[in-house]
């Protein structure tokens, strides 16, 4: 049933990410780097594509030039045949504000609404890890009848403080009777009373029907013009709100291992976490799935290349991503993701850790559960993640697990 539906992809691509500074100083947080050479942002749009949905706009507004370049360089469809992923910025079409909340943005951007005449409008964000197939989701909604639909996934009870939730109604477990943004408490799930529902902030919305909620949430006051916290209340208290169980959603190739993977990579340690989550034996998520594959820019460099180092020792990876145009000079890399164009000298130690481009670690230098962000320069002998009060004096970032994080560009002292 719908296939049949014209359907329009709208990506929220405008977040700050405040969380993952300094990861986002420099950068939207959709345009963050993960797993070597991918965007975080590629994850939705492989969704999309992969799903048959090829005409998506991407709403950008913080920081954007790295995440529409990537866009540009990465993501061109056929015009020929109607398909498009386009970035759309912050244009005051409404009056003389900024995107002043993720439904503000939808609402400042009705224009792209208008121009495509779409029956449905799939609304998703874009600094998730996942798999998905949207045109289950899409499929579901339809058949409901439901005016607005949202993902949902399992989430512990503990974590209830950090999501949207959703509690669906006794008798009618696919209806929305509650939506709310980040309570202290909710009722866990009555066949795991150790879960909740959390929103996955993808929702499938009836064009007419999402376009009447905009427009109503415009003339509000006592309004954040948020798609969880503003617009999905607005669906359920009329009745109107349906919840799209992922652990129901079965893409290609997927495993039992991966299958209900979804991470909110919203702060320093579960952007890590994530990375970890690639390099075990068994990965958690799997980027391997050529049946529904992630897609990002190919970077132009060599091969990557491990070789022995001037007294004769073996460079060695183990149980790590080595992305193209990586160097080991009888270096040592253990458990980690190392991005293009990373050079590790010899008798260098990198362990639990994720480098991005162009990072250099010099000789003998030790770098052990750390983010490096683009062009971080390690010189010889320098000890990284060892000491928590020396890196806090050398003024990188440090969490309260332990993990040290250098900005792009960071150069320590010799």
């Amino acid at each position: 049933m719908s296939r049949h539906k014209k359907v329009l992809a709208i990506v929220l691509a405008g977040g700050e990410g405040k969380r993952l500074m300094p990861l986002t100083e420099d950068r939207a947080k959709p345009a963050v780097p993960f797993a070597g050479g991918y965007r975080l942002i590629d994850f939705a749009l492989s969704n999309l594509v992969n799903s048959g949905y090829l005409q998506i706009v991407v709403l950008t507004q913080y920081k954007s030039h790295s995440l529409d370049r990537h866009l540009s360089e990465t993501w061109r469809l056929s015009t020929q045949l109607g398909n498009y992923v386009t970035s759309v910025p912050a244009q005051q079409r409404r009056g003389k504000d900024w995107f002043l909340g993720s439904a503000n943005a939808i609402y400042q951007s009705m224009n792209l609404i208008d121009d495509a005449d779409p029956d449905i409008v799939v609304v998703v964000g874009a600094d998730h890890v996942y798999r998905m197939d949207f045109s289950d989701m899409v499929r579901k909604h339809v058949e409901s009848g439901a005016k607005a639909t949202v993902a949902a996934v399992r989430q512990p009870m503990e974590m209830v403080k950090s999501f949207g939730v959703i509690e669906t109604d006794e008798q009618d477990p696919t209806r929305i009777a509650r939506f709310v943004e980040k309570p202290d408490t909710t009722t866990p799930l009555a066949d795991d009373p150790n879960s909740f529902l959390a929103s996955m902030g993808n929702y499938v919305f009836d064009r007419d029907a999402l376009v009447e909620a905009l427009r109503t949430d415009n003339r509000k006051a006592d309004t954040h013009h948020d798609m969880g916290g503003d617009i999905m209340p607005y669906f359920s208290e009329r009745g109107e709100a349906r919840v799209y169980d992922f652990t129901h959603n079965d893409v290609p190739g997927s495993t039992e291992r991966d299958r209900q993977y979804w991470r909110d990579v919203g702060t320093l340690d579960s952007y890590y976490d994530s990375h970890m989550d690639l390099i075990r034996p068994l990965p958690v998520f799997n980027l391997y799935n050529y049946d529904w594959p992630i897609y990002t820019h190919q970077i132009m460099a060599p091969p990557a290349r491990t070789v022995r180092g001037p007294n004769g020792q073996a460079g060695v990876a183990f149980d790590s991503i080595v992305s193209p145009g990586v160097l080991i000079t009888g270096g040592h890399v253990g458990s980690s993701v190392l991005s293009p164009k990373v050079k590790v000298g010899h008798d260098a130690r990198v362990t639990e850790s994720v480098l991005m481009q162009n990072v250099q670690i010099g000789a003998g230098a030790t770098v052990h559960r750390c983010i490096l962000d683009k062009n971080v320069v390690v010189p010889p002998g320098t000890t990284v993640g060892l000491d928590r009060e020396h890196d806090l004096a050398r003024g990188l970032t440090v969490t309260d697990s332990g993990l040290t994080i250098a900005p792009k560009n960071y150069r320590f002292e010799s």
